[in-house]
């Protein structure tokens, strides 16, 4: 009886050990997109691009394109993404939309509606523009032939609901741009 006990003793810590390894494998590559966005998100300025998509997304073959695996809800990744951004001393973020995500409906796509909203709770205080999805797509292959882009790819499994954040200077704007170029401009001896 007592090799009885030994052994099933053994069997649950056996089966206790490969549940916390489970788990922990799990929250390691929950968060692996996280790290590594964080890692990079000092690397990235202006003309780069992150963006988070739903599963159906293509994954694309450029060299200037990098693709990460989230497992979190399509609302937490754009969430974290966002906050980080939000976060950066050094670049803030226009927003684009598939335009197609807002000729959705619950008779096309059933749970739209509710993702919708929850969308836009996450960016309730950003200027979002809406842009068809095939001319972002072209955009981004054109753009990644110079600039960095991240593609953050969930596991949500609904129609044209990507987000497409093109990165900009935090600290210097256009206004500041031209009044720069036109003191350039008036040293300028010919």
């Amino acid at each position: 009886m007592n090799k009885l006990i030994k052994y099933l003793l053994f069997v649950n810590l056996f089966l206790f050990g490969s549940c916390i390894q489970k788990q922990e494998d799990t929250v390691s590559s929950q968060t692996n997109w996280q790290t590594e966005l964080k890692e990079k998100l000092p690397l990235l300025g202006h003309r780069n691009w992150i963006v988070v998509t739903d599963m159906a997304y293509p994954l694309q073959a450029k060299k200037g394109i990098t693709t990460l695996y989230a497992q979190e809800s399509y609302v937490d990744v754009l969430s974290a993404v966002k906050k980080m951004v939000d976060n950066s001393p050094h670049v803030y973020a226009h927003i684009y939309q598939d335009e197609e995500l807002s000729f959705l409906d619950e008779n096309f796509c059933s749970g739209i509606n509710q993702l919708k909203k929850q969308i836009n709770e996450v960016l309730l205080s950003s200027k979002i523009q809406s842009i068809k999805h095939d001319h972002l797509i072209a955009r981004l292959d054109s753009i990644s032939n110079l600039f960095e882009i991240i593609v953050i790819k969930t596991e949500l499994t609904m129609p044209y609901t990507s987000t497409f954040f093109e990165l900009d200077c935090k600290y210097w704007d256009s206004n500041k741009q031209t009044i720069l170029e036109k003191k350039m401009a008036s040293l300028d001896i010919e």
